[in-house]
């Protein structure tokens, strides 16, 4: 007796459509620039000595590279200092901001997520891949999520064959 089965893919068949934000992740190094290391005795900035290594400083160095600057120390900096940086850094740099490397990533996704055109999934079942290789900070979750609940008929988390609902619109 001969049995005979036809595997069904029906993952494949749901229309679903599959948003993978990895696919958004900028490539480029990512550095701290950590202010720390211009402070007099570790307390405060000496406007002087920090305009003298910002005109001596190489910044080629941080040509295409994603950059943080952050003080780790609780210390007396005023807010100048940070734009001197930005400044100097702006023309090399891929991007430059404010806080630590979890900000810069949030940073880097926001602005690659900015780019999505919603209208792209209008009336569309879609699925934002939970898991992979590259960490994804929640708020890139959160802003696909803003992006596409206006327009998609249902967003869902996970993987195709295991996912959460997330919303769904109210026909």
């Amino acid at each position: 007796m001969e049995i005979q089965e036809n595997i069904v893919n029906k993952v494949a068949s749901s229309g679903l459509i599959t948003l993978n934000l990895e696919d958004f992740y900028h490539k480029g190094e990512r550095v701290v620039y950590d202010i720390v290391d211009n402070l007099f005795h570790g307390l405060m900035l000496r406007e002087k000595d920090f305009r003298a290594f910002i005109k001596d400083h190489d910044w080629a160095q941080y040509q295409d590279k994603n950059v943080a600057i952050t003080c780790s120390a609780d210390a007396i900096v005023p807010t100048w200092a940070y734009m001197l940086l930005a400044n100097k850094l702006q023309p090399y740099a891929n991007e430059v901001v404010f806080g630590g490397l979890d900000t810069l990533e949030a940073v880097l996704f926001t602005k690659a997520l900015s780019k999505v055109n919603p209208q792209d999934y209008a009336n569309e079942r879609v699925v934002v891949k939970g898991c992979g290789d590259i960490d994804i900070p929640v708020s890139a979750y959160v802003e696909i999520t803003n992006l596409l609940s206006p327009v998609v008929k249902s967003i869902m988390f996970g993987e195709p064959c295991s996912t959460v609902p997330v919303y769904k619109r109210k026909d």
